[in-house]
């Protein structure tokens, strides 16, 4: 049966190569397939097509489809095999395979030092190990913490440093659903890290540095002291440089939580859309000069200079280089008087970009740039004619109302798989902040054109922060409206899948009045009700305890149903960072909300009885004698730091678990640790292990 291709895949060919392309890419992740096979798949592929190509045409004709499997293969393992080679893991130079506990190593800082609370941090390159009288090169990123002290030496790009500390493993917290740090680290190829003194390394004299970073760091630094200089308030310097260039040093974090729970962080977290309005300011400075034939050769190379100026200045991220490659492929086409597919063009940047770095597939900002700019591709003007206003205004207010919620269509769902949130007024905060801060993005600009005349400098600066100071005073003020957000949202990655093909048939029956589709998308609506409505039978039937890895701090989960008690320091409630980043991705995870009691928990002197389990919390210092009979636990937990032995616990104790917990000094850990391997005894440490979980049915 011949089936008639669709007119998309005609008119975007990278579309067709893009998908197997990220089918090796998935598969290689997951699945850790020998590369051997990929390159036995790929000869054997090449050899195949080139056979292909020798036959007849009528029997090329006839195995049409041959053709089209040959290459598909083909693709998929080069995104197979660009995942492996990515990897620094499998590098034979990685610094992971030489390096031991003693060892010397030369690194080169690759980053200015950005401040912390207590510490100055960069990530750095590890160059060689000395081991011995042996000088190794090697291969590797090494996050770098330095404490804060008076006689530290000046330390910037390209500043090569000497230790012999030993390095740590990236580890995650492992508390139930927290952000992945391991993964993320990993694909920036970091695996270690490791925290320096002032007398603890040498920072050689000589530099290692490249000319264009160098440049970039610079115009960077120049820049963030153009605003610290002209822009009067704190919050709005911070925001100022955030905004064009991306550097998030000075931004205040209550304040990027409002961007973010009101649905606008795309603004100071450097998108596409930045790109766009300076691709567009551009092209209207050089529309007055279009006759002039010069101008033909001077737009293009201008303008793709600067957009990339600016995307690599701004950190080169995922979003940010799409915009730039899709942007300079419009660039470049409409320069020969070519159009192109949108498609294509997206399809294209994606293929380009995930060759680059296939691990850009799990980037929430290559993720959401993606589906935000096909979601308004698709749905914009089917939502823009639904209505015909004549007056011109209300027609552009009511053209970016569509953009924005056509926007939302293919960007909620993942936003809700990774935050779990939903801003409830994302349209009226949309329309307000994308033109005002389009406004204050033209402004900086022109701030840091006229830096050089203090007198107009100093008034656009003054201008600016006002603008600035109006912008993130709205925001603050819709955070703090009723029902701003809608919390707590938790979809798997399945449910998120089924979602989007409800998404894709319906929205073809609508636009194609195609009724087969509308059939494909109500079954994926039912089969998300079903995987959710599942979801919700087994919170309801769960029965846990949770011991979490919160440095220096105790805190513990009693979940019973979708309820939970909690047991731990009160900072935990108080501190919003604390709790959202440690126990929220938990309680979101497992659905459940805090409750005063629980029905089958009672508790008295340290001891709880939870479902069929004894639990104690030791967090205290105590003596125990020995007793005839033993008290029986399920778990025992010791926790703040008590000051005992463990041969003096046992005197008391009969228990099945040990746990000590984060809040405890490492060095006694490692004591306790120690005695219970001479009495043989299990034991669990959180700081090390991540969270323990318990059921207590």
């Amino acid at each position: 049966m011949y089936l008639k291709p669709v007119p998309i895949w005609k008119d975007a060919p990278f579309l067709r190569l893009i998908i197997p392309l990220i089918a090796g890419i998935i598969a290689q992740y997951y699945l850790h397939l020998p590369v051997f096979i990929s390159y036995s798949f790929i000869a054997a592929s090449i050899l195949s097509l080139l056979i292909f190509q020798r036959i007849k045409t009528f029997a090329q004709f006839k195995w049409y489809w041959l053709n089209g499997i040959l290459l598909n293969a083909l693709l998929f393992c080069i995104g197979a095999l660009l995942t492996y080679h990515k990897d620094i893991s499998y590098h034979n130079n990685w610094i992971n395979n030489y390096y031991k506990d003693g060892n010397t190593v030369i690194a080169t800082l690759q980053e200015p030092l950005s401040e912390k609370e207590k510490s100055y941090k960069a990530i750095a390159s590890a160059d060689k190990i000395i081991s011995g009288n042996s000088i190794i090169p090697v291969q590797g990123s090494i996050l770098i913490y330095f404490r804060k002290d008076k006689s530290l030496p000046k330390l910037d790009y390209g500043s090569q440093i000497v230790f012999s500390r030993s390095l740590a493993a990236i580890k995650n917290s492992g508390n139930p659903g927290a952000f992945d740090y391991q993964r993320y680290c990993a694909f920036q190829r970091i695996y270690h890290q490791v925290f320096l003194k002032q007398e603890e390394f040498i920072a050689l004299p000589q530099k290692n540095e490249n000319t264009i970073p160098r440049f970039l760091f610079s115009a960077q630094e120049k820049t963030v002291n153009i605003f610290q200089k002209f822009i009067p308030g704190k919050k709005e310097k911070g925001f100022a440089e955030a905004l064009l260039i991306g550097y998030k040093e000075d931004l205040d974090k209550d304040l990027v939580q409002s961007y973010t729970n009101t649905g606008v962080v795309h603004i100071i977290a450097i998108s596409g859309m930045q790109l766009a309005l300076i691709y567009g300011f551009l092209m209207i400075i050089f529309t007055p000069f279009s006759k002039f034939r010069f101008i033909k050769f001077l737009k293009p190379v201008t303008i793709i200079i600067t957009l990339w100026l600016f995307s690599l200045m701004s950190g080169a991220s995922a979003s940010v280089l799409r915009a730039a490659v899709m942007l300079t492929s419009i660039v470049i086409g409409e320069s020969f008087s070519k159009k192109t597919s949108i498609y294509n063009t997206l399809s294209a940047s994606a293929f380009l970009l995930l060759c680059y770095n296939p691990y850009w597939l799990w980037d929430v900002g290559f993720q959401l740039s993606y589906t935000a700019v096909l979601s308004i591709v698709i749905f914009m003007k089917p939502i823009y004619h639904l209505l015909y206003i004549k007056n011109k205004t209300l027609d552009f207010i009511w053209q970016l109302t569509s953009v924005t919620l056509a926007a939302q269509i293919l960007t909620t769902p993942i936003s809700i798989f990774h935050f779990h949130q939903f801003p409830n007024y994302f349209l009226l905060t949309n329309l307000i902040a994308v033109p005002l801060s389009s406004i204050i993005l033209f402004g900086e600009i022109f701030l840091c054109a006229v830096s050089f005349i203090p007198a107009v400098a100093k008034f656009t600066g003054t201008i600016l922060n006002k603008l600035i100071w109006l912008l993130n005073s709205f925001i603050e003020h819709m955070e703090t409206m009723p029902k701003s957000i809608l919390d707590n949202l938790q979809v798997t990655i399945f449910q998120t899948i089924f979602i989007y093909i409800s998404i894709a048939g319906i929205a073809t029956w609508l636009l194609h009045k195609k009724k087969n589709y509308f059939f494909t998308g109500l079954f994926a609506m039912l089969g998300f009700v079903v995987l959710r409505s599942v979801s919700f039978l087994q919170a309801l039937q769960q029965n846990k305890l949770i011991v979490y890895n919160v440095p220096q701090h105790q805190a513990i989960d009693f979940v019973e149903g979708k309820n939970y008690m909690f047991k731990g320091d009160s900072i935990m409630r108080e501190d919003g960072f604390l709790q959202n980043f440690h126990l929220k991705p938990a309680r979101i995870k497992y659905r459940v909300t805090e409750t005063g009691s629980l029905s089958s928990l009672q508790y008295g002197n340290s001891i709880f009885h939870f479902g069929s389990k004894k639990i104690l919390v030791l967090d205290q210092s105590v003596c125990f004698t020995p007793t005839k009979e033993k008290i029986k636990l399920d778990l025992l937990i010791l926790s703040k730091n008590p000051s005992l032995k463990i041969s003096n616990v046992i005197n008391a104790f009969d228990f099945r678990n040990l746990v000590f917990d984060a809040s405890n000094a490492s060095w006694r850990i490692k004591k306790w640790e120690m005695e219970c391997e001479q009495l043989h005894l299990p034991f669990y440490n959180t700081v090390d292990n991540g969270a323990f979980e318990m059921n207590t049915d």
